[in-house]
């Protein structure tokens, strides 16, 4: 079962704080869709159904867009440093402030370059301190008071935010401890192996988002006329 936890909107569209509306898709036709890459672990849920359901209970829900232009043209990918300040946004082991339905704002920099593609696929790699949970967070380049390009250009006083991608997995190690079979039958124990993260993440590039764009316009031009 997949819940979501929207924040109500007055009627000016701002949010109403402390109440909250839950939608369960137990109760709703699923919509999800896949990216049409194999090789990309993204999908994407529309927000027409959940609005209208909320529209049928009364309800208004508030939220936030992006839209292409809050994500770094090619150019300015190409002049970022390698290390550059992000901000992540999630539920880390699936904490949240429940009472104010807030996510957790996590710091970190870039430990690859975002134009370089990590290991041959649109991706890089951020140190920030990533958990089960992280999965699906965006990251941000996140500047408030001016930046410095990788030609040596500055910005003073300017904020940068940009959608550089979205966190996906992270590399563990494992700590093993010792096997230590006792003498009497039966009595012998398996090994235990805890996966630790490394505070690293593997984020998909922002760019991998295209594909839907592309994806849902073939859907609705699919789509009898007239059809919601």
């Amino acid at each position: 079962m997949v819940r979501f936890v929207f924040t109500e909107a007055d009627a000016a569209g701002q949010p109403i704080r402390n109440q909250k509306f839950e939608i369960s898709l137990s109760g709703l036709q699923s919509k999800w869709i896949d990216h049409p890459s194999n090789d990309v672990d993204l999908c994407i849920f529309p927000i027409g159904p959940l609005h209208g359901y909320a529209a049928q209970q009364g309800k208004k829900l508030f939220y936030s867009t992006l839209t292409s232009r809050d994500l770094p043209a090619p150019d300015e990918v190409a002049e970022l440093q390698a290390m550059e300040d992000i901000v992540m946004i999630g539920y880390p082991n699936g904490i949240w402030d429940a009472h104010n339905n807030q996510p957790i704002i996590r710091r970190g920099v870039t430990a690859t370059h975002p134009a370089l593609d990590y290991e041959g696929r649109q991706e890089f790699l951020i140190d920030a301190a990533c958990f089960p949970g992280s999965s699906g967070s965006p990251v941000f380049l996140y500047n408030t008071n001016g930046y410095l390009t990788r030609s040596g250009a500055m910005t003073m006083g300017a904020m940068r935010i940009k959608l550089l991608g979205i966190l996906y997995a992270g590399p563990v190690y494992n700590a093993k401890g010792d096997i230590v079979v006792m003498n009497q039958p039966a009595l012998a124990k398996p090994t235990a192996v805890s996966p630790i993260p490394i505070n690293l993440g593997v984020v998909i590039k922002a760019s991998q988002l295209a594909a839907f764009d592309t994806l849902l316009q073939t859907m609705i031009a699919s789509q009898p006329r007239g059809a919601p």
